[in-house]
């Protein structure tokens, strides 16, 4: 069943034990971002100043972990990495930081497994939120359904990925 997409803070306050999050893109267009892609890129972003943008996130992150949630993200990206990619990966360690598991899975490694198109949240087994995404990497909408069935077949093909995957700390961008 869909219902109207919560905002993401609303989601982690309602989640008790799990949230597992997959990104399958390799590159995104964040509002606001470019910027500080365009900093990165020419070596004037800190650590600290990208943190900075992310601050709430990781804030919900850290409370949340800190309530007994596990929040897992799992990145399929190609190799060698994209530019994004590459720019990601630079600012993954607060996340990690904050909490968040997060592993790398090159997709040739991925090439036997059964695997969804799209990039989603699912919340304690049941709740999906869904993120369509235009050619240029905006978010062209988003879905919230609770649908116990597809999580589950979701989460079994998140598995085999997640427990092949790279954690962050052992995972090099070229």
């Amino acid at each position: 069943m869909s219902r109207k997409v919560p905002p993401l803070d609303e989601l982690f306050a309602g989640c008790e034990r799990s949230a597992v999050h997959l990104e399958v893109r390799d590159s995104y267009l964040i509002p606001g971002e470019q910027q500080q892609l365009a900093d990165w890129r020419a070596g004037t972003l800190s650590t600290e100043d990208r943190a900075a943008r992310w601050d709430d996130y990781l804030e919900l992150t850290a409370a949340t972990v800190a309530r007994g949630v596990e929040i897992r993200r799992l990145r399929i990206v190609s190799e060698p990495v994209s530019e994004y990619i590459a720019y990601e990966h630079a600012g993954t360690a607060a996340t990690v930081k904050a909490g968040e598991l997060v592993r790398w899975l090159g997709r040739a490694q991925a090439r036997d497994l059964l695997l969804p198109v799209n990039d989603f949240w699912i919340f304690d087994g049941h709740l999906i939120r869904w993120a369509f995404f235009a050619g240029d990497g905006s978010v062209a909408s988003r879905l919230v359904e609770d649908a116990p069935d597809l999580a589950r077949r979701l989460l079994d093909a998140f598995e085999p990925a997640w427990e092949r995957a790279v954690p962050h700390t052992e995972y090099t961008v070229a």
